[in-house]
């Protein structure tokens, strides 16, 4: 981020390509300190076991790799100048922002952003500001590079009423490039109607369609790193898997996520899913079509919800010369309660123990118990 000073502008003018030069120039030696600090860090003094020292040193590996210094990769390939600025702490007595557009964040030693990740919120007016809603951008510009050097730039002002729509040579000619060997990523030139797409709601199934060549499996892939920045937490529990028709196609694709810093996604062909399955008999064309109708889906969640029987018993914790009792009307309530969530069968039925252990521990409290690891809990048919 940078607040341009008048100084700044004056520079600016006289040379606009040799600033930009020099801030890219900047911003790698700031990639190149951000992964030295990581390579320097000592875990002798932060680790309790050589358990949690093996997981944190997986996670500084990783982190070294997500901050390799591509040479022939842009390490920003845009700006956005704000008209106003963006964060409360700046918006009294200073004009718009800088913002430079980029793969990853890279921060200065004072942890200042010098390149923004594209994903960011305050990336998105890169992707889809126009003259008919600027998003409060005055102007965005757009590099050009050529084997990793800064060569030229290209600006829209956007805020400007008095200049014309014009076409974007330096955005299409990086769209019309010879594709040829692996994928590349296309997070320089996403176009409003895909970056639509690739920051859609992490809530609904995403379905994109659309003809040979016209970038499916590219804005598919964009939207599992844009996914993996918004939700990191919430996908690392569950994991993220790329499913593809061969391994062919995966080789294809397998640099797009790795150059967008996303190195912890799985990938797998269906065969290799399915392939451990012993298949036992065919279906005729009739079952299968039924079989594959996405009502099928209702039908079976349906009977899989009608084997659950409600509890009748109650469940008994032993410690001691003393006994735990959650009756069966509270177990009941329990299940009862899972079932309304509409969760999956399988993390209901984790969930399920796990309640009732919290139903057990709070009575243990109310009666002046201390839970311990030692508490045994016995289950409905099990002798006391």
């Amino acid at each position: 981020m940078h607040s341009p000073t008048s100084t700044d502008t004056l520079a600016a003018d006289a040379d606009p390509l040799g600033r930009e030069r020099s801030h890219l120039a900047a911003s790698r030696a700031a990639l190149t300190a951000m992964r030295e600090d990581v390579e320097a860090l000592d875990l002798r003094d932060v680790t309790g076991t050589w358990v949690s020292a093996l997981v944190l040193q997986k996670q500084i590996d990783e982190r070294i790799k997500a901050l390799a210094d591509l040479a022939h990769t842009p390490l920003f390939f845009g700006r956005l100048d704000y008209l106003h600025a963006i964060s409360e702490a700046d918006s009294e007595g200073s004009g718009g922002e800088q913002f430079y557009i980029g793969r990853r964040h890279v921060h200065d030693a004072d942890g200042d952003p010098m390149v923004i990740d594209w994903r960011a919120p305050v990336s998105q007016p890169f992707y889809r500001a126009s003259r008919k809603d600027p998003m409060d951008v005055a102007k965005r510009r757009r590099f050009g590079y050529t084997g990793g050097e800064l060569t030229a730039y290209e600006d829209e002002n956007l805020s400007d009423p008095d200049e014309g729509d014009t076409r974007s040579a330096l955005l299409a000619a990086e769209i019309e490039k010879p594709r040829v060997g692996p994928m590349r990523d296309i997070v320089a030139t996403i176009q409003p109607e895909q970056d639509e797409i690739v920051r859609a709601d992490i809530s609904g199934t995403v379905c994109v369609q659309g003809a040979p060549g016209t970038g499916k499996t590219a804005v598919g892939l964009h939207r599992v790193a844009y996914l993996l920045y918004a939700h990191r937490e919430r996908l690392a529990r569950t994991g993220t898997l790329v499913v593809g028709p061969n391994r062919s196609f995966l080789q294809y694709i397998e640099q797009v996520l790795p150059a967008l810093g996303e190195l912890d996604v799985a990938q797998a062909t269906v065969q290799e899913l399915v392939g451990h399955v012993e298949v036992r008999g065919a279906d005729s064309a009739e079952a299968a079509r039924i079989k594959g109708d996405a009502r099928m889906a209702r039908v079976l969640r349906n009977a899989v919800r009608a084997g659950i029987t409600l509890p009748t018993e109650p469940c008994v914790v032993v410690r001691g010369s003393r006994r735990w009792r959650v009756p069966a009307y509270e177990l009941e309530e329990i299940v009862r309660e899972l079932m309304a969530r509409e969760i999956r069968y399988g993390a209901a039925a984790e969930a399920l123990p796990q309640r009732i252990a919290h139903a057990v521990l709070v009575k243990m409290e109310h009666g002046g118990e201390a839970p311990t690891t030692g508490c045994r809990t016995r289950w409905p048919g099990t002798p006391p």
